[in-house]
């Protein structure tokens, strides 16, 4: 029987599909068959004496096929049904999927590469504007009374910022003297006690070098007060207004790039790939126009806030830098305390500025 099963086996022609899956066998039934008679009489793998290899059964290792009783492996008709159960076309999910991140990776290339083109042009064209005018054959785009307060703002910048040097120079030069002065101050103590016949006299330098130093700290409280809130107007409101100059000075360059390139065009010919040319280039020349009128605006505004805030400010901090530089020269140490009552100014208490013992470690 097994021999008659290999022979159809052999001569049997099996039709392939286009997957590479076998199709339906014309003699599926018999085969089926055949299959389950061999099965039947085939070896029991749960017989010890099959496991064993020859030690447990007789000699050779050889074991006689009449010998074994029941089935050993049974035919699962489920796995035939799986066999002709077509494969996945081409229309399946995963081939969607595939197909839809394609897709989308091929679109993000797609805007990168637009990004890059248009960056070019865009760089290109400002390049190209900006030559021109620094060689004096390119025209540029100029609102006098603008660039005159762009002008005295700078200038202004400059100024202060030099006032911040002066003041933080003048700080550590006083904080210097305090410290001089406190020590001072302690070994004329240390001397009025250990020397009876000049107790007096020391006593009376300690008390006064005391009471400079006291002074002293208020003063720098005044003069830190007054560095910091100009700090805070030159490098934040300042530079803040200044970098909105710089984006309208870029849009005002490119404003002025693509209006020369319509320019260009529009003295060349006019046929209908000139024309679309032409139109292009005006609604390039229209957005930038607007991009430049709404920076020109946001300047005009800042600098107007600015001016406000700038003289606000500096009237109150050169108000407490004088009356706090006259009340300590003068030795007038209740107008001093004074002074820093009315302008808010808070004292740090000694020895804030040291690290704790826990920062240390």
């Amino acid at each position: 029987m097994a021999d008659s099963i290999m022979s159809k086996a052999a001569t049997m022609e099996i039709p392939i599909n286009s997957n590479g899956d076998t199709g339906a066998l014309p003699e599926d039934d018999s085969l089926e068959q055949d299959l389950q008679q061999v099965m039947v009489s085939g070896p029991n793998l749960n017989e010890t004496s099959i496991v064993s290899g020859g030690y447990g059964g007789p000699a050779g290792g050889i074991i006689p096929t009449s010998s074994i009783k029941g089935p050993a492996i049974r035919l699962n008709p489920e796995y035939l049904d799986r066999r002709r159960a077509p494969a996945p076309g081409p229309g399946s999910s995963n081939h969607n999927t595939c197909n839809s991140t394609e897709e989308v990776s091929r679109g993000v290339a797609v805007e990168k590469l637009d990004s890059v083109k248009k960056w070019g042009i865009n760089t290109y064209k400002c390049t190209k504007q900006m030559f021109s005018e620094r060689f004096g054959r390119g025209s540029r785009t100029v609102d006098l009374e603008l660039e005159a307060q762009i002008d005295v703002l700078r200038d202004t910048k400059s100024k202060y910022e030099n006032i911040l040097r002066l003041a933080t120079a003048l700080i550590n030069h006083f904080q210097c003297m305090v410290q001089t002065q406190q020590a001072l101050g302690d070994t004329f103590t240390d001397l009025s006690q250990k020397s009876p016949e000049l107790q007096d006299e020391f006593g009376y330098n300690a008390e006064t070098q005391k009471l400079l130093c006291k002074n002293g700290e208020a003063l720098l409280g005044a003069i830190n007060f007054f560095v910091s809130s100009v700090n805070t107007l030159v490098n934040k409101t300042m530079e803040d207004t200044l970098m909105t100059i710089k984006h309208y000075e870029n849009a005002r360059l490119e404003f002025d790039a693509y209006r020369s390139d319509l320019e260009e065009l529009s003295l060349g010919p006019r046929d209908a790939a000139a024309m679309v040319r032409i139109d292009m280039a005006q609604n390039d020349y229209q957005l930038h126009r607007d991009k430049y009128e709404r920076l020109r605006s946001d300047v005009t505004i800042k600098l107007k806030f600015l001016e406000e805030n700038k003289v606000k400010v500096m009237h109150k901090q050169l108000l407490l830098f004088h009356n706090a530089i006259s009340a300590y020269f003068a030795g007038n140490q209740q107008q001093l305390e004074q002074t820093l009552i009315q302008f808010n100014v808070k004292l740090k208490p000694p020895g804030s500025d040291k690290p704790s013992w826990l920062e240390e470690q």
